[in-house]
């Protein structure tokens, strides 16, 4: 279930006629719950609720439908339940058909309200549909509506439209659903003449079955195009002659409107009658994309950035700072005149802007430090002085980019209302500027620097000439500053098509080797560094923490910074959900970065920003070193290898019955049968085994009729295949493709595990063990080895320069375990190391038969087992600083500080002997 989805069942709910009995069911069949959860309910099977009548959905919500006026009484018994507090509820809701009460028990917040409102707060509960909430949405609902209604409206007119929904018909309807939104926004704002004019004129001028429609919405629309001096000589029809002019580009060109049905009539009125003064458009916008996009349509209202967020990125970009000079100035009228003045030629430029909701935000912001601004010097029904045209962007889909540039309109006129006043506000609406500041195209092949010239003096010429090529007017912005910002698409290199991998080469254009491995991302920061060094401007992205983790960043980094640019401020790896699902979250940074500067950097955590002198790609401060790949560690440490890569089609691989079978039928093959272990097998806790016959007994083992089957498989599928090194392979069957396994004891290490776990996992497996090439192994480990590799200061190193495959840790030898850098141990710290290892070993066997996964999962992880990782990282942590560390923070700067001395050292540590 979806937010709109959610709104429209718990609409329909609120407004039939109340059933007691079937409520809580049908409460919770909105938010998605299972039809089986639902039956299990029913039937008492999972309810364990001890109030009369209630209803427990454990880990949900406790709920009860009570009798007339008893609701507060209700509430305060479920809040004082103990099955309550035993079934993990989030919520409590009580409800007796007329009155309505619920309590959200993780934030303390409060609902009571009329029972045929209730409906209106659904996003109090979201979280039941594992959607996270904000406090925009919370408080303004109208926004979901409307983008369900249109949604709604949409999909009808293109099913009767098919001819619309085509590419060449596209841009057409995303024009069209702009000029709609347009209306009803201007029907209740008063910018039309009449509180609901356009509805009431399309409910009132056209047939119930919808047939006329279109006629009707074209001849409003052409007249919103006429000046009022043209209309004597058309003659628009007297109920189509109230509606004023606009055009602007809106309601310019044709004016075709798509055939209506009845069902789309209805969805057009329904819309209308909103209350569309509500609408919020750094809200509204990112949600209503989505009806347009089919791709998205199925999580509609879920992507939604917050203002929260956004401001993460604006804020140190350059908000703050603007800020600051505001109460600096005081009320000395020049200062702040100077300051009004430095506000008017800000330039944001977002080049990846969707429906627009930063540089909405932006606007907003700096409308309001100019409202300050004039109430101090007692000018508060000045005109804005902040252009609309200050605010650009590039958007590749049409729809979103109309939808930026109504949402922008949008928001000056709400500003206009909220700092101006309303009579201020409607005098300056129409008709709207016919300037173009939102640009359709692919941002990483246009030029940045035409569609948003540099501030003068601090960049190239830009002649008239050459922006005539891509902006309708040609703006000044004499001694103004440009700041780009942004949330740029995320794809890793292995979803891009083949048109975005040509974007990544063009944008690179020749100054590394490959962009192979490139995230999508990447384009937009080496776009930016261009047009910094071209303009002088500052850019900030929300970007996928990948390209601040392994080999990205000495692939790229380099090239993004040069010795020109430094990054200026960062937030660190954070979850950027919002209204997503818990399943869509992702995981970013924030990433500010411009011209190099003498002063302070920050690196941001929650509410606290560290002050430092410089941040490096990995995002610590202080710490500008970049981590290459090594042949051999770096430390006192033993060489960890890839696995053995079989290379066989499966024909050497076995599973437990095959294995069994196999030397049940011919005991002669027991010699060449061993266990063979990959990453998920060790963290599951799975079984496999593999042939493994050694040169000098092939001929014993051709001897074994099922071996020499499988073998001559072995042999028929290398042969076919159409790379020569496999080809060759064919000439040994009876062997692995790549050989690793040295018969020795070994510490087995999966190359991918989920990030949730609080260490990274292993196992210690004996010397006729196979690891597979899914796993890496240190032979023949030192014990004090083990200590070290189970610490979690070698998980955050990992984290750090290892980076991740979507939200797995990606397990590097080259570039983990030969990389990190330990200081040299003393006999007694081995030895100290070495037996907080085994008490880790002795803990995991304790907990046997559990797996891996069942042991270090992160909410359920044995106490004795947590106990004795925490004495092995108090022992590896004060060999490193004498204490405990304070954070991951810490723990990384102290490790990049020593790797940094430690690649600098003229010779390499020696490897330790085996103990």
């Amino acid at each position: 279930m979806n937010a709109v989805e959610i709104e429209e069942a718990l609409s329909a709910l609120a407004a039939d006629d109340f059933d007691g009995p079937e409520f809580p069911y049908a409460f919770l069949a909105a938010f998605g719950a299972k039809d089986t959860t639902l039956k299990r309910l029913r039937k008492g099977e999972t309810n364990a609720s001890d109030i009369p009548g209630g209803l427990l959905w454990r880990n949900n919500i406790h709920l009860v439908v009570c009798d007339l006026g008893t609701v507060a009484d209700s509430i305060q018994a479920l809040r004082a339940s103990l099955t309550t507090t035993h079934g993990k509820a989030k919520f409590i809701l009580a409800t007796d058909g007329e009155w309505f009460e619920a309590e959200d028990l993780v934030s303390g917040e409060h609902l009571s309200c009329a029972f045929k409102k209730f409906a209106d707060h659904f996003g109090f509960f979201l979280p039941l549909a594992g959607i996270s909430t904000v406090k925009e949405l919370k408080d303004n609902p109208v926004d979901i509506r409307a983008t369900g209604r249109l949604n709604k409206l949409y999909l009808e007119l293109l099913s009767n439209n098919p001819e619309w929904a085509s590419a060449a018909r596209r841009r057409d309807m995303d024009h069209f659903m702009a000029r709609l939104i347009f209306c009803f926004f201007a029907e209740d704002t008063d910018i039309f003449d009449g509180s609901g004019v356009f509805t009431r004129t399309v409910e009132q001028m056209t047939e119930s079955d919808g047939s006329n429609v279109h006629q009707v919405l074209q001849s409003i629309f052409a007249v919103m195009n006429q000046a009022r001096s043209d209309r004597d000589r058309t003659r628009p029809p007297v109920w189509a002659s109230q509606f004023p002019y606009v055009n602007g580009g809106l309601f310019s060109g044709s004016v075709e409107v798509p055939r209506f049905t009845r069902a789309a009539r209805s969805f057009l009125i329904r819309a209308g009658e909103l209350d569309w003064r509500e609408i919020n458009p750094d809200i509204f916008g990112s949600m209503i994309q989505a009806v347009a996009d089919a791709e998205e349509r199925g999580s509609l209202g879920m992507h939604y950035t917050s203002v929260p967020n956004i401001l993460m990125v604006l804020n140190p970009l350059f908000l703050d700072d603007i800020k600051s000079q505001l109460a600096l100035a005081g009320d000395n009228k020049v200062k702040l005149l100077n300051l009004r003045k430095r506000i008017s030629r800000i330039r944001v430029f977002d080049p990846a802007c969707g429906s627009g909701n930063f540089l909405v935000i932006a606007y907003k912001e700096m409308r309001a430090v100019e409202a300050q601004i004039n109430s101090i010097r007692s000018e508060s029904e000045r005109r804005s002085e902040i252009p609309l045209t200050n605010f650009r962007g590039i958007e590749i889909r049409d729809f979103p980019a109309e939808i930026a540039r109504l949402a922008l309109i949008i928001a000056k006129f709400q500003c206009d209302v909220l700092h101006r006043g309303q009579m201020e506000a409607l005098a300056d609406a129409l008709p709207l500027d016919s300037e173009n500041w939102i640009f359709r195209g692919n941002a990483l092949e246009e030029d940045w620097v035409a569609l948003c010239p540099p501030a003068a003096g601090t960049g190239p010429d830009t002649s008239k000439e050459c922006l005539e090529t891509t902006l309708e007017v040609e703006f000044a912005n004499s001694g103004g500053e440009n700041y780009v910002c942004g949330n740029p698409p995320y794809k890793g290199s292995q979803d891009q098509n083949a048109e975005q991998k040509r974007d990544l080469e063009r944008a690179f254009a020749g100054r590394i080797k490959s962009t192979k491995s490139a995230d999508y991302v990447a384009g937009w920061f080496i776009r930016a560094r261009d047009y910094i060094l071209r303009t002088g401007a500052k850019a900030a992205f929300v970007t996928t923490n990948s390209i601040n983790q392994g080999r990205q960043v000495s692939l790229y980094w380099p090239t993004f910074l040069g010795n020109e640019l430094e990054i200026l401020f960062a937030r660190p790896s954070f979850k950027w959900s919002n209204l997503a699902s818990k399943k869509a979250a992702v995981t970013v940074s924030i990433i500010g970065f411009g011209p190099r500067t003498s002063g302070p950097k920050f690196v941001f955590s929650g509410e606290m920003a560290r002050e430092s002198l410089a941040i490096g790609p990995y995002l610590v401060p202080d710490q500008i070193a970049v981590v290459s790949p090594s042949s051999r560690p770096i430390s006192a440490l033993s060489d960890m290898s890839n696995g053995s890569m079989p290379n066989d089609g499966g024909g050497l691989l076995l599973s437990p019955s095959e294995a069994a079978e196999l030397v049940e039928r011919d005991q002669r093959s027991s010699r060449f049968v061993k266990r063979f272990l990959g990453s998920h097998d060790t963290i599951h806790g799975q079984f496999r085994y593999c042939l493994w016959i050694p040169p000098s007994d092939v001929d014993f083992a051709m001897r074994i009729p099922m071996i020499r089957q499988r073998v001559e498989s072995v042999r028929r599928i290398r042969s076919e295949s159409s790379r020569d090194t496999t080809n060759k392979l064919a000439e040994i069957p009876y062997q692995f493709g790549e050989i690793r396994h040295k018969g020795e004891r070994s510490m087995i290490v999966p190359r991918h595990s989920s990030e949730d776990r609080p260490y990274l996992p292993f196992d210690l497996v004996t010397d006729d063990v196979v690891v597979g090439d899914s796993a890496i192994f240190l032979s023949n480990f030192n014990l004090h080895e083990v200590g070290i590799f189970a610490s979690r200061l070698h998980l955050v190193w990992i984290a750090a320069v290892c980076g991740k495959i979507k939200t797995d840790y990606r397990y590097s030898n080259t570039l983990g375990w030969n990389t990190f850098p330990v200081p040299i141990l003393t006999e007694q710290n081995r030895i100290d190391l070495a037996h907080a290892a085994e008490g880790i070993m002795l803990a995991r066997e304790a907990n046997f038969p559990a797996t891996i996964a069942h042991m270090y999962d992160p909410d359920d992880m044995p106490d004795d087992l947590r106990r004795a990782h925490e004495r092995n990282d108090e022992v590896l942590e004060r060999i490193y600083i004498g204490r405990r560390f304070r954070n991951d923070t810490e723990r990384l700067e102290k490790l990049f500080d020593l790797y940094t001395k430690m690649i600098a050292a003229p010779v390499r540590p020696k490897k330790r002997s085996k103990e």
